[in-house]
């Protein structure tokens, strides 16, 4: 069994939310004519009016990735402070973990959703891994050149759309007649054949993955998880200065159009998503937060990989033609609100699955099996603890 006082509750309840949250974004993929191939073609741009539909979407749009991200940069955090404290080489075998990660996102980029996380983060993950052996000079200078490299390429882009105002291409009848009736073969094959297209969003934001990592490398180290004064005085900040900066900015490029996407998304976002982290903290430490929440969300975020991959599972067999095929059947005037109640239904479904399975195991699906996998086996009478505690376990790499 873990040793699951070692655990930092705030830091479940944040993956929690930031599972429950990427999902606010990624069901109007599912649901869109089209599918994954229409966030290349325009067919996800945010309404022109603010609306229901507007204000769920911008709630989530990037933000909740975001700090999906951060946090994967804390436990990388947790993991090296881990090796260090059992006098073990840093990164030693890590790249076995980052290979598995990888692998794990190829099979479910493949099988299930083109516009999937994990490969970009096993990538990334292998990099940081590497400055966390380095001075904090150097994490400091990666840190910037990798801000920098990013908000240049943002920076270009939005220039380069802004320049061309040219209205972006309809959705191909191809992708939404895929998508509406096609097998399941044929749908992997359509990923296979436009796997570069579809794995762009990684490549294009790389800079801002090791910016996020690093600083939830920073965040961590510097107490912003801690149960302490220290802890909450840093969470208040993060709230203020995230949500203050960071929506106003986000609501302007959402506003602006389809031209101001890529800024609101990569740019904006992740100053909103630093807001968030700071709110729900602020809101553990100072409200009565109903402890039903707060054990659902945290049950999430302790089986979030499997989470992550059922909710996107969930959502193409309720959607894609090879299930229940809503995305086709349901008319077009009938409005969001299917959507959002789709949403609704899965986050459902997520808690009361993730908290009857930990009733009786102690680590979601996926995670048991890559722990298995991972850890080496304890020799016969050998007095040496476990290699990895549940907490600090690359068995949960997308939590943690």
């Amino acid at each position: 069994m873990a040793d699951t006082a070692r655990r930092i509750p705030l830091l479940d309840v944040l993956r929690g939310a930031a599972i429950l949250g990427t999902l606010m974004t990624n069901v109007w993929i599912f649901a869109t004519p089209g599918s994954e191939w229409a966030v290349l073609q325009g067919g996800l741009d945010m309404p022109d009016r603010v609306n229901p539909e507007f204000l769920f979407r911008f709630l989530a749009d990037g933000k909740f990735l975001a700090l999906l991200t951060v946090l994967f940069g804390v436990g990388l955090a947790i993991q090296y402070e881990s090796a260090a404290r059992r006098g073990r080489p840093w990164p030693g075998g890590y790249w076995r973990r980052a290979a598995f990660l990888f692998l794990e996102g190829t099979v479910h980029f493949l099988l299930v959703f083109a516009w999937d996380v994990l490969m970009g983060y096993a990538v990334t993950a292998l990099l940081v891994a590497w400055l966390l052996a380095r001075s904090e000079r150097v994490r400091r200078v990666a840190l910037w050149i990798a801000a920098g490299w990013h908000l240049t390429l943002v920076a270009l882009f939005t220039l380069a759309q802004l320049a061309d105002p040219d209205a972006a291409p309809a959705v191909s009848a191809r992708a939404v007649d895929l998508y509406a009736g096609g097998s399941w073969a044929e749908q992997i094959g359509f990923r296979i054949d436009n796997a570069l297209a579809l794995r762009i969003e990684p490549v294009f934001s790389f800079g801002l993955l090791v910016f996020l990592f690093l600083l939830g490398v920073r965040l961590y180290r510097a107490g912003a998880f801690a149960p302490d004064a220290g802890g909450r005085r840093l969470r208040a900040r993060l709230a203020c200065w995230g949500l203050g900066l960071g929506l106003p900015l986000n609501l302007a490029t959402a506003l602006g159009g389809p031209d101001w996407f890529v800024l609101g998304r990569y740019a904006a976002a992740p100053l909103v998503a630093l807001g968030y982290l700071g709110l729900i903290g602020w809101a553990l430490d100072r409200l009565p937060v109903p402890a039903a929440l707060t054990t659902g969300l945290s049950s999430v975020g302790r089986t979030a990989l499997s989470s992550y991959v059922l909710q996107n599972l969930l959502c193409m067999l309720a959607c894609y033609g090879l299930g229940l095929g809503l995305a086709s059947r349901i008319p077009a005037d009938a409005g969001p609100w299917w959507v959002m109640g789709l949403w609704a239904a899965v986050c459902a479904v997520l808690v009361a699955g993730s908290w009857l399975w930990l009733r009786r195991f102690p680590r979601g699906p996926l995670e048991s099996v890559q722990h298995r996998i991972l850890t080496p086996r304890r020799r016969p009478h050998s007095r040496e603890p476990e290699p990895q505690r549940e907490h600090e376990s690359a068995a949960a790499q997308i939590a943690e």
